[in-house]
C-alpha cells in the first residue's frame, strides 16, 4: 500500500469555494445550500480519491464562514431507531452532538437544528430536551401529508406554511446533516417559501462530492458510491434532463433524477417565475471531477472500496443491520468492476494466518482468528488469536514491533501487568473470555512503556498505523473494533462470529 495521490486537494478547494460564491451571486439575497455526504471526517472520499483531505469541507466553510450559516437537520425516525454511522459506530443523534462539537473547535458556530418528521418520537424529544438545554437553538418540522408530489398543498399554508421559519443572518446557508435522508431538501424549500412571503428572492442548489458528474457512469469511482449507498438503493445514470437541455452527458443519481420534476415545479410555485434549472445537474456546484490527476489512481482506489463495502455490509446483514439484498447488490458491482474480495491484498493473508492457528492446534476445538494489516511501505504484518491475546491485539502489537526494529523475542507487554489484567477479568468480573482485547492490549503497552523503552518506543508507532488497511477473518469484540477505529486504520471484517456465545463480557 504505498501512498499514491490521485487528487490534487488545492486545486478542488480552490475551484469549489469559486463555484459556491458565484452560485450565491446568482441569487441577490440569499442562497440555501444542500450539503450531501460528510461535512467532515469524509473516509468514503477520501479512500476513493487519494489525496482528497476527509476535512476539506470544513476547510471550505472556514473559508466561507464570515457569508454563511449553518442549519443541521436530522430524522426524528433516525433517531428513533438509532440508526448508526458505521465509520464511528454512533448512532445519528449522537455523531449529530459530535458534528456541532467539531464545527466549534473549527471556530464555526451551528445556527438552528431542525428535527424533520417530527411526530413526538420519545427517543427525538430527549434530544431535543439535551440540545436545548445546552442552549441550542432546535426546530421541529412535522411530517407533511403529500410530499413531494402534491406540489399544491405543499407550497401553501397546510404545507411549508406550516414549518416554523429559521432565522438567519447571512447570504450562505448550509444545510447539513448526519446521513441521507434527513430532510434537508425539504428543510431548504421550506425555508424558501417562507422567504418569497417576506419578499426575500432567495435560490437554492445543491453540494456533494458523489457522483462526479463530468467522469464516464461507469467509472469506478461513480460505483463506489452506488456501492456506499446500496442500502438505499441509490444507482448512478446518465442526467435525461442535462442531455436533453445541453445535448451534454452528464452523471446524477435516481432520487435527484426522479425529484428534479417535482422540485422544478415547488421552485415555480414558491417562485411565482420559472425554474433557474434546466437538469438536477443544473442545480448542483459539485467540482470533485476537476481535481482528478491521476486516473488510473483514482479507479484502483475506487475498486478496493467497492471490496471494502461488500466486506462491509456482509459484516453488518451478520448482525442484523443490513439485508441480504444489499449484500448481493454489491457482489454485483463487483462483478461489474471485474473484481472479487482477494483481490483486497490483507485478506488472503489474514486467512492464511487463521489456518495457521488452526494447523498449530491439535484437534477442533475452539475458534481461530486471523488479521493482517498492509503497512505503508506496502509491507503486510499479520497476528493471529491465542489463549493471550486477540487476533487483533497481536496485530497491532506485531505490527509496531516491526516499526520500531524490535526483535521478535522481546515482549512489549510486562508479564505482571497481563497477569493482573486476567486475574481481573476472570476472577473478579467473571468474564468467559479473558484474553486481551485490542483496547485492554493498548492500555497494557501504555503501562508498560513507563519502565521498557522498548515499550514506549514501539507505543511511538501507533501513529504510524493511522490509513492502513486491515482485515480480520472473525467479527471483532467491541473492545477490538474500538481499538481499530482509534488507530484509524481501514478495516474489512468476514461475517465469522469469534465465539459461541451470543453475550460476551
Amino acid at each position: 500500500m504505498i501512498n499514491k495521490i490521485g487528487f490534487d486537494n488545492e486545486k478542488y478547494l480552490k475551484q469549489q469555494s469559486l463555484a459556491i460564491l458565484e452560485r450565491v451571486k446568482k441569487f441577490n439575497d440569499k442562497l440555501y445550500l444542500e450539503f450531501g455526504g460528510k461535512i467532515i471526517f469524509d473516509y468514503h472520499a477520501s479512500r476513493v480519491l487519494p489525496g482528497f483531505d476527509p476535512n476539506v469541507k470544513m476547510r471550505l466553510l472556514q473559508k466561507l464562514s464570515d457569508k454563511a450559516d449553518i442549519i443541521l437537520c436530522i430524522y426524528a425516525g433516525d433517531i428513533e431507531r438509532r440508526k448508526l454511522r458505521a465509520d464511528f459506530g454512533i448512532t445519528y443523534d449522537v455523531d449529530a452532538m459530535k458534528l456541532i462539537d467539531d464545527l466549534k473547535e473549527w471556530g464555526i458556530q451551528i445556527r438552528a437544528v431542525v428535527i424533520t418528521r417530527f411526530e413526538n418520537q420519545p427517543a427525538a424529544k430527549i434530544f431535543k430536551n439535551k440540545l436545548e438545554r445546552r442552549h441550542i437553538k432546535v426546530y421541529t418540522h412535522g411530517k407533511m401529508k403529500g410530499y413531494p408530489a402534491d406540489v399544491d398543498v405543499i407550497v401553501g399554508d397546510d404545507g411549508f406554511g406550516k414549518n416554523k421559519y429559521i432565522e438567519t443572518e447571512n447570504p450562505l446557508v448550509i444545510v447539513t446533516a448526519p446521513g441521507p435522508g434527513s430532510g434537508k431538501l425539504s428543510t431548504c424549500l421550506s425555508q424558501l417559501y417562507h422567504d418569497y412571503k417576506r419578499g426575500i428572492k432567495s435560490g437554492y442548489a445543491k453540494f456533494e462530492t458523489f457522483p462526479i458528474w463530468n467522469i464516464p457512469l461507469k467509472h469506478p469511482a461513480n460505483v463506489a458510491y452506488e456501492a456506499a449507498t446500496a442500502d438505499i438503493r441509490d444507482f448512478n445514470l446518465v442526467d435525461p434532463f442535462h442531455l436533453e437541455a445541453y445535448n451534454k452527458t452528464a452523471i446524477n443519481y435516481n432520487r435527484d433524477v426522479e425529484i428534479f420534476p417535482v422540485l422544478k415545479r415547488m421552485l415555480e410555485k414558491i417562485t411565482g417565475d420559472e425554474s433557474p434549472y434546466s437538469s438536477p445537474t443544473d442545480m448542483g456546484v459539485n467540482c470533485a471531477g476537476f481535481g482528478i490527476i491521476d486516473d488510473d489512481v483514482i479507479r484502483e482506489a475506487a475498486r478496493q472500496e467497492v471490496i471494502r463495502r461488500f466486506f462491509s455490509y456482509s459484516y453488518e446483514y451478520a448482525l442484523g443491520f443490513a439485508d441480504k439484498e444489499t449484500v448481493e447488490r454489491t457482489e454485483l458491482l463487483m462483478e461489474e468492476l471485474g473484481v472479487k474480495p482477494t483481490d483486497r491484498r490483507v485478506v488472503g493473508f489474514a486467512r492464511q494466518a487463521s489456518q495457521e492457528a488452526q494447523k498449530k492446534k491439535k484437534g477442533n476445538e475452539g475458534i481461530f482468528c486471523g488479521a493482517a494489516i498492509e503497512l505503508k511501505d506496502g509491507s503486510v504484518i499479520t497476528g493471529k488469536n491465542s489463549p493471550l491475546m486477540h487476533a487483533t491485539s497481536s496485530l497491532i502489537l506485531n505490527a509496531i514491533k516491526h516499526l520500531a526494529e524490535i526483535p521478535d523475542k522481546i515482549h512489549l507487554l510486562s508479564p505482571n501487568i497481563l497477569d493482573s489484567i486476567r486475574n481481573l477479568k476472570e476472577n473478579i468480573s467473571n468474564r468467559k473470555i479473558v484474553s486481551l482485547d485490542l483496547e485492554e492490549a493498548l492500555i497494557a503497552l501504555s503501562i508498560s512503556a513507563a519502565t521498557s523503552p522498548a515499550s514506549q518506543l514501539a507505543m511511538e508507532k501507533l501513529k504510524e498505523l493511522k490509513g492502513c488497511e486491515v482485515h480480520m477473518t472473525h467479527i471483532p469484540t467491541p473492545g477490538d473494533e474500538a481499538g481499530l477505529r482509534r488507530l484509524g486504520v481501514n478495516t474489512t471484517i468476514e461475517p465469522n462470529f469469534s465465539s459461541k456465545w451470543l453475550f460476551v463480557t
